[in-house]
């Protein structure tokens, strides 16, 4: 599985969505599920998922599906 689809996957799960909602338009907030429980959730699956720590103020930043990759790419994950 690439990183995008691990990446996706982890969106899906988290927050009970189908894959339409992916991109640039998905943002904290946007959906309900994506509240500040499911964002915790959320992070904890990506750090599991790519084996990395998020340092606080990443975890604060992820504020969108966008932002997320590029907060993870600092992390060494490409996509």
């Amino acid at each position: 599985m690439s990183n995008i689809e691990k990446y996706d996957a982890i969106f899906i799960k988290s927050f009970d969505v189908d894959g339409s909602v992916l991109g640039p338009d998905l943002k904290y907030q946007s959906i309900p599920s994506w509240d500040s429980v499911g964002h915790m959730s959320m992070v904890a699956a990506m750090e599991d998922s790519f084996d990395v720590m998020l340092e606080t103020e990443d975890i604060i930043d992820f504020s969108s599906y966008d932002k997320g990759k590029e907060i993870l790419s600092k992390y060494g994950v490409e996509f």
